[in-house]
């Protein structure tokens, strides 16, 4: 009885040490990005953004003109011209609330109009404070 009452603690013990590991696991950052110098600025924020989170991010840079970009491009199955998409997890559309971001193009009220997405630094902040928040 006691040896099952050991065993029982044990694996206890080892279930709760797992969810701890889980628990403790970053958010997943893929960037897919245009080098160029409209999104340069742009670029600066959400590095700044990133930096923020510590080892509660691990962040992911993927140039879109580069060998590196168009292999991660085929993976994702992007085949547009894109300046901007950011991945968390997997996924680049999150609910906030009632709303859901979208993080592709540039942030709202940079970069040519056209380009633009419907987000913004503060959008991606709410993203993060998010996902971060139970790590």
């Amino acid at each position: 009885m006691k040896r099952a009452v050991v065993y029982l603690l044990v694996l206890a013990f080892l279930c709760a040490g797992l969810n701890a590991h889980a628990a403790a696991k970053p958010t997943q950052v893929e960037v897919l990005y245009m080098n160029h110098g409209p999104l340069q600025s742009s670029l600066r924020q959400i590095r700044d953004v990133f930096s923020r989170y510590g080892d509660k991010l691990t962040v992911s840079w993927y140039d879109f003109d580069s060998k590196e970009g168009e292999q991660f491009m085929a993976k994702k199955g992007i085949n547009q011209h894109v300046p901007l998409i950011i991945w968390l997890d997997g996924t680049y559309a999150v609910k906030v609330g009632e709303r859901e971001i979208k993080l592709t193009g540039f942030p709202s009220g940079s970069g040519p109009a056209f380009f633009q997405g419907k987000w913004n630094i503060d959008d991606l902040k709410a993203v993060l404070d998010q996902i971060t928040a139970k790590k």
